[in-house]
């Protein structure tokens, strides 16, 4: 006797998809690094962020979810003072300041390390480290001697990463894993308090993955705050303190970790 195959439902034209609505979401509890507020973003007459509101605490990592072009990338750009917002007010420990240019976000203390890394493979891990931002001696030349030292430092005490014990090596020899732990590691060197992670386990395998989401819990330890922005829901769920799910350029659900399961979380997002 044969089972019968189970056959997927498709919705007919009448049938009713539930549809989340914009939401204003939860209120921080105290002076957050990071907030957002009613942000807007044009381009002409289309509309990639409409009336967003968003924060980020202080030992804190939001998971910030959707489908493909809801609005993250534009969120996490704006953040980053690549692309400013049309109207809205920014925010950083309570101070009103604006995110106009890549500048302004770093002096912020904002770093953002994307799904491509931004490293250059024909340098150096300490020249990578130190790019933009080289130290120098009393008459303007780089010393290579004491980046390298510093480099040293901070392979091996800022951010764990196995198989690295030449700061010299180039980056185009490291595997993604090991990229993404010096970008890591650079903007933890320069005291960067909020870190934003585009999709940053894409090109990842397995064991980097978990290495990866080990950082960014030791880094919540040590004070520093992470956004991740990621499709795989498991790993929102293993690092993430607080869910931000987006619709159409604005927010559409938000619930602290305790406060939700990985299927009511699946469930909006699959809305979007």
């Amino acid at each position: 006797m044969t089972t019968p195959r189970s056959e997927l439902m498709h919705p007919s034209p009448k049938d009713r998809v539930p549809v989340d609505k914009p939401i204003e979401g939860l209120h921080p509890s105290e002076t957050p690094l990071f907030e957002a507020r009613n942000i807007v973003k044009r381009y002409g007459s289309f509309v990639a962020l409409d009336r967003m509101n968003f924060h980020i605490g202080k030992n804190e990592v939001v998971g910030l979810l959707g489908d493909n072009g809801v609005g993250k990338s534009t969120l996490v750009r704006m953040i980053s003072g690549i692309n400013p917002p049309t109207s809205g007010e920014i925010y950083v420990n309570g101070r009103r300041i604006e995110l106009r240019t890549r500048a302004e976000s770093e002096a912020a203390g904002i770093e953002t390390i994307y799904q491509d890394i931004a490293l250059v493979d024909s340098m150096s891990i300490t020249r990578n480290i130190f790019m933009g931002r080289e130290i120098v001696d009393r008459w303007g030349f780089m010393n290579h001697k004491r980046m390298q030292d510093v480099a040293i430092d901070i392979l091996g005490s800022a951010v764990q990463i196995s198989g690295i014990d030449n700061p010299e090596k180039e980056v185009g020899f490291l595997s993604d894993g090991q990229k993404q732990a010096v970008a890591i590691a650079r903007a933890v060197h320069f005291k960067r308090n909020i870190l934003l992670l585009d999709e940053p386990t894409s090109a990842l395998s397995v064991r980097e993955t978990e290495h990866l989401l080990r950082y960014v819990r030791d880094l919540k330890n040590e004070g520093t705050s992470s956004v991740l922005v990621t499709h795989n829901l498991y790993h929102a769920f293993m690092v993430c303190d607080r869910f931000v799910v987006m619709s159409h350029g604005t927010k559409m659900f938000e619930a602290k970790k305790e406060d939700t399961t990985i299927e009511e979380v699946t469930d909006h997002v699959i809305r979007t």
